[in-house]
């Protein structure tokens, strides 16, 4: 495997020195990205947060700042992500705001019913099963909850397919492909939006209340 490829397979598990490089330019590279994606966050004031896929910690940062008097557990499945998120997010950490762990999507290992608000920037294409993981995030949300997804990938853009042929474990879906999804785990109120000019997508999921069930 040539080193560009090992550099770029980094982006679904960052591992020893070239996973630090790829965190350390997680935050930036995808930082216009994610601040469009939580420009659609209106209309609500959660208390409890989850951020799945939380790399080197900035969007967890910046949810803390969106919601000064919200609390935000930020997980991921790579050691040195929850590394570098701990570190980004230390004085969140020491003032009780803020938890950084290790975790997996396909097993979550948390409370049911407990987050107003998951989201999940720049991280499904690696998910085991979208159905799978979607039914996760789906038991830990309260009732009304929401989860919030944001791709750089449409699923049809020709460099994100590109990246999917030589990343392992890779897969763009579609809006389409995410939805479909989003209704089997049992997301009863889905939207889409498209960026004007890029390929970039954010979707908006909800957990139904439970007295309108």
């Amino acid at each position: 495997m040539g080193l560009f490829k090992k550099f770029v397979n980094q982006t679904r598990k960052p591992e020893g020195f070239l996973g630090r490089i790829m965190v350390n330019g997680m935050n930036g590279g995808h930082a216009k990205m994610a601040d469009w994606g939580m420009s659609h966050l209106t209309g609500i004031n959660p208390e409890e947060m989850l951020e799945i896929g939380c790399g080197g910690g900035r969007n967890a940062g910046e949810l803390m700042k969106k919601y000064p008097s919200a609390r935000i557990t930020a997980i991921d499945y790579s050691e040195v992500s929850v590394a570098k998120a701990a570190e980004y997010n230390k004085s969140g950490i020491e003032s009780g705001r803020c938890a950084v762990r290790q975790g997996d999507v396909s097993n979550l290992d948390l409370p049911e019913k407990e987050y107003d608000l998951a989201t999940a920037f720049e991280t499904i294409y690696f998910w085991p099963g979208l159905e799978k993981c979607f039914t996760e995030v789906f038991n830990v949300l309260k009732p009304g909850g929401v989860f919030m997804i944001v791709n750089e990938s449409d699923g049809k853009d020709e460099a994100s397919l590109k990246f999917e042929k030589i990343i392992d474990g890779m897969k763009c879906y579609t809006p389409e492909d995410i939805e479909a999804a989003l209704r089997t785990a049992g997301f009863t109120e889905v939207k889409t939006d498209h960026h004007k000019t890029k390929p970039w997508i954010t979707v908006l999921a909800k957990k139904q209340d439970e007295e309108l069930c």
